[in-house]
């Protein structure tokens, strides 16, 4: 086999920025000519010894669309001109486009067709380029010719995360700037006012207000109280920083920065007058709390539900109301699939049998809290309304969305007699993208794999020597609603006791048009008020008392804690299997199911600071704010409190296999979305694994090939649509139109049931009109079962709480539409119970009532055929109505995956695929 040595390329190419098509092709070419100037860096060969590496080639590793995230200028226009690629900006989206089709003849010996080789090092002969970043002796990044990701192997620490913060910085500067703008609410300000970019800065300033101080103060808490690992961590953060800054002051002056500067005003192209902003220690935390927000911060919606419930309990008195209400939260149904099959009980957020301190609102008199005020310009316009109104949906919704799955098999099971793991985050598609990849080799660091960019001083996701580990979002609820009784005014309330004025933390940005983003100018102020007990996220009465329902997040103020636990991950030294494994993720504070392969053992863990709660406090509803309901050990000051007990999480080791995907956990353990019912997209998973672990002789081919064929799946077809033709066709079906549907579902159904093309790159759906037929039916069909029945204002708080359908080509709150992540949350499990309930069938954990046609199967049979003929004679330019990318009609397009430019270049769309963004196979060959 070829030597490997970790490898280095010093061409980097610059970030992208959101900008339309805005220049002519003539004006592009001039300015071509006076921009190719040299900008690389000079490239020496240098030999690296690879770190022990256990998995015997059996580690890949896929992350579209490619490593290398920045562009200057001259690519820049390049691209938007010609279409032009800079060097390894796209060369992993084709492979990872290609398992779609192509997985279906998978073997282990084509894997790496569609994904990389995650060995550690690079075989000689592959090395692309070798840097000793700054001149510096003790680090060197070698970039292999395949895909460009560095690897950086330093002989001492600092060197180690030096090399890593420059390396980082040469893959992902304008989009780690871009993102410790959107942590501080500072995007429109900093990129331009664009409507997305309002919104998207709103919606993340909202869950985390910080002051300069309060970011300075996470650094300060997570050092002092976590000894010498803390005192660890802060040299490793202000070595990264010192790699970020040699890279931003060789670029700036060797004029090879991120071309979006200068699009955006921030530079000039011909003086090289201007700024790029060196970054400061303060800003890891702001980039923290935009990627927890995102993906690790379950909970929320306490005040959707009490809306929800009031409705029940208006329609059908508080008894029944609550009892109907129940059935659909689905708290512990029987039927949800589970993480943990092996039937233990971890209580967590469950329902009390007397609930105290409820604090539900007066009917009607809930208010959001505005964020944006004194609108000018732009900002006044409707779209950036919109956007606004979008951003403060998401923020306070405890439905999160895209994240990710697991399929974990223990090597009882596979061929080899070793684990078997496929794995990986769902993170949305973006140009470049939130990860970026990397391998890491210094002292007591050992890995490879995914980290998000500007907080790469350690791998997040990927492997170790003889270890690898993976997470997705779990949702568990570390979120709860405050009822803060108002005094004096609106601006002050009641605090143990005492009247106390709230806390007002403002930012106001500005904006001007420019190159990237032509918006008009336009300016606002986003204004929060905070409490001890949270931000204010609405105003209302409770029993005529004026109140404000603040949120409570048990990360608030602890963004940082969890580099503890990443930092151990990291370390050879401290995991040497699953139970050190599990040790080191009881460190990370944000809500997320780990999961660990070795060659000998599995493991799983469920991370997050869950509070223990006052006893009777109900966390799926708002409570008082006092002290009989606040959680244990509670200090405001430090937003502090007594938490769980990491045996009190969902934890196993060694189970037969593992499937996640944002699904239940375990027995009794509550998370804080809707939807954790019969049907749910987990389920796409435990069929086909479970089918494999029964047959034995599981490889990584075949769980590769579970994975693919469940990311093609429309869950509705696959797990509801059978018995709804079971309904229909319980009597002859003699109207034609509802005839011709049928046969068209059924054939659909007996294909399997798949959103793919007829053949690779046909861009065409085979089942095309099925297809169309379902999208047009499902909202028809659950609105027409169950409005009649629940009446108007309890289905339309309910559909509050959980949306109706999330089609591919549905938005997904800040990843956008074309975000690949699908059939997450919806009114899947209602229309499943529901419909066995009226044919008769055994149904555990059943709706209260019965809906479809009033319980009577041929009135449920009629609103079935009637709902699916109107869906018939819909066309595919109404269910597909286009946007900026797709024409009306056009349904391959409409589900397609699109990275979303967060800079300058910009990637043609792919083919739908219900899977990870950044994703694993491995097997490791053997233990140390």
């Amino acid at each position: 086999m070829p030597r490997r040595i970790p490898r280095t390329a010093l061409d980097r190419l610059r970030t992208p920025g959101r900008f339309p098509g805005f220049l002519k092709t003539a004006s592009v070419c001039t300015l071509i000519a006076g921009l190719l100037t040299p900008f690389s860096q000079a490239a020496t060969a240098a030999e690296v010894t690879a770190a022990n590496d256990y998995c015997g080639n059996q580690c890949s590793d896929i992350l579209p669309p490619g490593q290398n995230g920045n562009a200057t200028l001259a690519q820049i226009l390049l691209n938007q001109a010609f279409g032009t690629q800079p060097a390894h900006a796209e060369d992993q989206l084709g492979p990872y486009a290609n398992l779609a089709k192509g997985h279906s003849t998978l073997t282990n010996s084509t894997i790496n067709t569609f994904f990389n080789d995650a060995s550690f090092g690079v075989p000689a002969d592959q090395v692309a380029s070798t840097v000793k970043p700054a001149g510096r002796g003790d680090v060197t990044i070698v970039r292999d010719k395949k895909t460009g990701v560095p690897h950086i192997t330093g002989t001492t620490r600092y060197g180690t995360e030096f090399g890593a913060g420059y390396a980082a910085a040469e893959d992902r500067l304008w989009l780690m700037d871009v993102f410790r703008h959107v942590g501080r609410g500072q995007l429109t300000s900093f990129a331009g006012g664009a409507a997305s970019n309002q919104g998207l800065e709103q919606q993340f300033w909202r869950n985390a207000p910080y002051t300069e101080a309060d970011l300075q103060a996470q650094i300060d808490n997570a050092v002092a109280t976590n000894g010498a690992r803390g005192q660890q961590a802060l040299a490793d953060a202000n070595a990264y920083l010192d790699g970020i800054n040699a890279y931003i002051d060789a670029s700036d002056s060797g004029r090879y920065f991120p071309g979006e500067y200068v699009l955006t005003g921030h530079k000039d192209s011909i003086t090289n007058a201007g700024t790029i902003e060196r970054f400061k220690i303060t800003d890891l935390v702001a980039l923290g709390s935009v990627i927890g927000a995102l993906f690790g911060s379950g909970g929320g919606g306490e005040v959707d539900n009490a809306i929800s419930l009031l409705a029940a309990q208006e329609k059908y008195g508080v008894e029944e109301g609550t009892r109907v209400w129940e059935s659909f939260r689905e708290r512990n149904d029987p039927e949800a699939v589970m993480t943990l099959h092996d039937g233990k009980s971890f209580p967590y957020a469950v329902r009390p049998e007397n609930p105290q301190g409820l604090a539900l609102p007066d009917p009607g008199s809930v208010v959001a809290e505005p964020l944006v005020h004194d609108r000018t310009g732009s900002a006044a316009t409707s779209t950036a309304t919109a956007a606004s109104a979008t951003a403060a949906t998401t923020a306070v919704s405890s439905a999160r969305r895209g994240m990710s799955n697991a399929l974990v098999v223990s090597g009882d099971h596979t061929a080899s007699g070793h684990p078997i793991a496929v794995f990986g985050p769902q993170t949305g598609y973006f140009a470049p993208q939130l990860l970026l990849l990397q391998e890491l080799q210094g002292p007591g660091i050992s890995a490879r794999g995914a980290s998000f960019a500007g907080l790469s001083m350690y791998v997040e996701l990927g492997r170790g020597q003889d270890y690898a580990w993976s997470a997705t979002t779990s949702g568990q609820d570390i979120i709860d609603t405050y009822a803060v009784e108002l005094c004096q005014d609106d601006y002050h309330y009641l605090y143990r006791g005492t009247c106390t004025a709230m806390e007002k933390v403002e930012r106001t940005n500005a904006w001007k048009p420019t190159t990237a983003d032509g918006t008009a100018a336009g300016s606002y102020t986003m204004r929060v008020w905070r409490t001890e007990y949270g931000p204010v996220e609405y105003r209302a009465t409770v029993g005529g008392k004026k109140v404000a329902y603040t949120t409570l997040r048990s990360s608030f103020l602890h963004e940082a804690d969890s580099i503890i636990g990443f930092q151990m991950l990291n370390d050879p030294g401290y995991v040497t299997g699953p139970e050190s494994f599990q040790s080191a993720v009881q460190h990370i504070n944000y809500t997320f199911n780990w999961f660990y392969a070795d060659s000998e053992h599995t493991a799983y863990y469920n991370s997050g600071d869950n509070p223990v709660r006052a006893t009777g406090v109900d966390a799926d509803f708002p409570v008082w704010a006092q002290p009989a309901y606040e959680w244990r050990n509670w200090e405001p000051a430090t937003n502090t409190a007594a938490y769980t007990p990491a045996s009190a999480h969902p934890n196993s080791i060694d189970q037969d296999y593992y499937i996640s995907w944002n699904n239940k956990q375990a027995k009794d353990y509550t998370t804080a979305p809707w939807g954790d019912g019969s049907v749910h997209r987990g389920n796409l998973l435990e069929t086909r694994v479970k089918k494999l672990v029964q047959a034995g002789g599981v490889t990584r081919a075949s769980l590769v090939k579970a994975m693919a064929d469940a990311a093609l799946a429309d869950l509705r077809a696959e797990d509801v649509l059978p018995d709804l033709l079971k309904v229909i066709n319980s009597s002859p079906v003699t109207d034609t139109t509802a005839a011709s549907a049928v046969s068209r579902l059924q054939a659909w159904l007996t294909a399997g049931g798949k959103r793919t093309e007829t053949t690779a790159g046909s861009k065409t759906y085979a089942d095309a009109d099925a297809i169309r037929i379902l999208d047009a039916w499902w909202p028809l069909l659950v609105k027409a079962q169950f409005e009649p029945g629940l009446g108007t204002g309890l289905y339309t708080a309910f559909t509050a709480n959980l949306p109706v359908d999330e089609t591919p080509s549905a938005a997904h709150g800040p990843t956008g539409a074309h975000a690949g992540s699908a059939f997450q949350y919806g009114w899947w499990s209602y229309v499943d119970k529901d419909i066995r309930a009226v044919l008769g069938e055994s149904v555990r954990g059943p709706l209260a009532r019965k809906y479809c046609g009033g319980g009577s199967l041929s009135a449920c049979r009629d609103v079935l055929i009637t709902t699916l003929k109107t869906a018939a004679g819909r066309t595919a330019a109404q269910v597909y109505p286009g946007d900026d990318l797709c024409a009306a009609g056009n349904q391959w397009c409409a589900d397609s995956i699109v990275q979303r430019t967060l800079g300058g270049i910009k990637h043609g769309n792919i083919s739908w695929q219900n899977r990870p963004t950044y994703q694993q196979v491995v097997e490791f060959t053997s233990h140390r």
